[in-house]
């Protein structure tokens, strides 16, 4: 079973590829076999926007504490409560972080994988 989430770099038009690939295996009742949650974002500008350093610093501070408080993620990062809590948030957003019925947060990810490859050189 996959359990990993891998962020990336991929344009519109391999998605799209991609997901029409799937629809049509889908209604041909393929049943596929448990994927890697993938998180791609349009280009290298869009993933630093969305997950600079500082968030994935969050990300890999509640991977490594495993079910954890927002308070407790801050305080191991000596960062302000505030700024943690928003990075959460928007990690939540995009499927990188869950929360528990205590309100702890936690990576459902057994691995979290960011691929930036040569499209890091390319013009935004």
């Amino acid at each position: 079973m996959a359990n990993r989430a891998i962020i990336g770099i991929s344009d519109w038009s391999k998605t799209r590829d991609g997901l029409l690939a799937l629809a049509d295996a889908l209604e041909a009742g393929k049943v596929g076999e448990p994927a890697d949650y993938r998180l791609n974002f349009a280009s290298a500008a869009q993933l630093l926007s969305e997950l600079p350093p500082r968030r994935l610093d969050t990300l890999r501070e509640v991977k490594r504490a495993g079910p954890v408080s927002i308070y407790a993620v801050a305080k191991a990062l000596s960062r302000n409560y505030s700024n943690v809590h928003a990075d959460v948030q928007k990690l939540i957003e995009h499927g990188l972080i869950e929360k528990d019925e205590g309100g702890r947060v936690f990576v459902p990810w057994d691995d979290v994988v960011v691929r930036v490859d040569a499209s890091l050189l390319q013009a935004a």
